[in-house]
């Protein structure tokens, strides 16, 4: 951290030195110019009254004659005195005013006091390099979660945005280059509590070069990077680092996934949602042939994906040279009904208005909608401002890229044994997938689920780890047993058990759990809390165990047992 007194004071290096020699000057005038005392004889002024009386004549307007009444030659002194130090005053000052409003000095300020709230943080934290539409959805859904975050961005605007936003609390960030490994060093990529570094800025080579850093500069640390094109990704993906999400990939794989199997499609948003938002509807899309307007990187991705899930589609496209788009392509932005009629809009099932400007996809939405009212309709949304239009719009399913990305970041950094049970689910069927969502719905109201794992260990559930060392058998029914009302069941269950490296998907009430278990749980929010007091405290789960409550002293516990 650099020194901000010393660069001040090399900053006002003239003023001071102007400063000091008016005030030598004045200081020796005083004293060399004699004066005559109250009986005529001439006195001379010793150093320590020439500055008294230079100190009060350059900071304040009234002053009298000391000890005795001046002489003329004195009193000219003065004059000279007054206009000198004031002048030096002025210079001293204005020169003081310039260097703080210099940007470059109200950086390192910034920088400084960036620095010292990273190191003020004694908790888990993550990285967040970006603070665009992203970035800013990721960190408030982590402070929503009471996860911190320290954010770094290029661009003020959007810095100066965190500071104005009312998250549970303060985020520190910075306006810099995240590609410059010293400005990932000033964000605590060494501090002993950073968990992870999470690359968003919309320049695939500098998040490159953001997970490069950390790898090389601290390997421990979890990496994840968003990656818009597949060459990037691979690029990413090369040296190690955990997870790369491309934004249209993972788009267009969920709306593949929304036609194969519209209940998973349902469980994975509900389970990547954020803290306190609204369960979203059930959407159906139907089989048939599509309409795609736009094919650039997210049109060739939804492509791709409904051609693996054998859904046929009409493409059209403004530009199909320049995008290498196939022979058929229907030439058009899709804006006007002409268009869209050359693409048989009035018999296909499904538009998707992918192109990477808002109101060219509204308007595709409204032309559409217009000549088929029936059609089941995906916009790309690429500016987040413009989310009451899109709502308003009532389309079927609105694809946000920083909101998908930012979903599954939360998901990945709050509870990773959830990629795990998504991986796991997506073997199962249609069917199954139903009632899974019909059992979450059952145990949440109008928010989200809440997922977490509890790891069957001295440190993450001793309680439960006590009584299996004694040779109890241990069922997940008795874990959702509520601390207070051991006959009332907590609004939660497991959705899978790792065991080793076996997976148990969606175990039942049965099922015995063993030491070394991660269980991952999904209930309403504030459920963990309790189910929490359960595995961690003796006495609660000796209650919910066996029905009988004991005292938490020692004697009260020697009594209990020999009664």
């Amino acid at each position: 951290m650099r020194n901000v007194a010393f660069i001040l004071l090399r900053q006002l290096r003239a003023p001071l030195i102007v400063l000091i020699v008016v005030y030598s000057v004045a200081v020796l005038g005083f004293v060399l110019i004699p004066g005559v005392d109250d009986h005529g004889q001439a006195w001379h002024m010793d150093f320590f009254h020439a500055f008294y009386f230079v100190s009060i004549l350059g900071t304040t307007i009234g002053l009298g004659e000391v000890p005795y009444a001046f002489t003329d030659s004195q009193r000219m002194w003065t004059l000279v005195s007054i206009y000198s130090t004031v002048f030096a005053w002025l210079y001293a000052i204005g020169s003081l005013l310039a260097v703080i409003q210099n940007q470059a000095f109200r950086s390192l300020l910034s920088e400084n006091a960036f620095r010292r709230a990273v190191r003020r943080i004694m908790e888990p934290y993550y990285l967040v390099c970006g603070y665009g539409d992203t970035g800013s959805f990721l960190v408030r859904a982590l402070a929503e979660a009471g996860i911190r975050s320290v954010v770094i961005d290029i661009d003020n605007d959007r810095i100066n945005a965190l500071h104005l936003e009312d998250l549970r609390f303060p985020v520190p960030g910075l306006c810099a280059d995240a590609a410059m490994p010293e400005v990932l060093r000033a964000a605590g990529l060494n501090h002993p509590h950073c968990a992870g570094v999470v690359a968003l800025t919309n320049v695939d080579q500098v998040n490159l070069k953001v997970v490069i850093s950390a790898k090389l500069l601290n390997p421990r640390l979890a990496t994840i990077a968003r990656a818009e094109t597949r060459d990037a990704e691979a690029n990413i993906a090369s040296f190690g680092t955990d997870h790369v999400i491309n934004p249209f990939d993972t788009f267009a794989g969920r709306l593949a996934l929304a036609l194969e199997s519209p209940g998973m499609y349902l469980l994975y948003d509900w389970m990547t949602g954020v803290p306190h938002e609204h369960l979203s509807e059930p959407v159906f899309p139907s089989v048939g042939r599509w309409v795609l307007c736009g094919y650039g990187r997210f049109g060739k991705a939804v492509c791709e994906r409904l051609a693996d899930a054998r859904v046929r589609t009409t493409i059209v496209e403004a530009n199909p040279e320049g995008t290498h788009a196939p022979p058929d392509t229907i030439t058009g932005r899709g804006t006007e009904a002409v268009t869209l009629r050359e693409a048989e809009i009035e018999q296909a099932v499904g538009i998707v208005a992918g192109t990477d400007n808002d109101a060219n996809n509204l308007s595709i939405v409204l032309t559409a909608r217009e000549l088929n009212p029936n059609l089941f309709i995906v916009a790309r949304q690429n500016q987040r401002e413009n989310n009451p239009i899109f709502r308003a719009a009532s389309i079927n399913i609105i694809m946000q890229r920083g909101s998908i990305i930012a979903h599954k970041i939360f998901a990945l950094i709050t509870t990773p044994l959830l990629s795990e049970f998504l991986e796991a689910a997506r073997k199962m069927d249609n069917e199954w997938a139903n009632q899974m969502v019909s059992r979450i719905s059952g145990i949440t109201a109008d928010e989200a689920p809440r997922a977490w794992a509890v790891t069957i260990d001295e440190e993450g559930a001793p309680a439960v780890r006590a009584a299996i060392d004694k040779g109890d058998p241990v069922t997940l029914a008795e874990l959702y047993r509520d601390p207070r009302n051991r006959d009332q069941r907590l609004d939660c269950f497991a959705l899978l058990i790792k065991r080793d490296e076996e997976h148990l998907l969606a175990p039942s009430e049965s099922t015995q759990v063993q030491v070394g278990d991660r269980i991952l749980f999904v209930g309403r929010y504030g459920v963990r809390a309790q189910l929490d007091w359960v595995v961690k405290n003796e006495n609660v789960f000796h209650y919910v165990y066996t029905g009988r409550e004991r005292g938490s002293s020692y004697l009260w516990r020697v009594m209990g047992s020999r009664g």
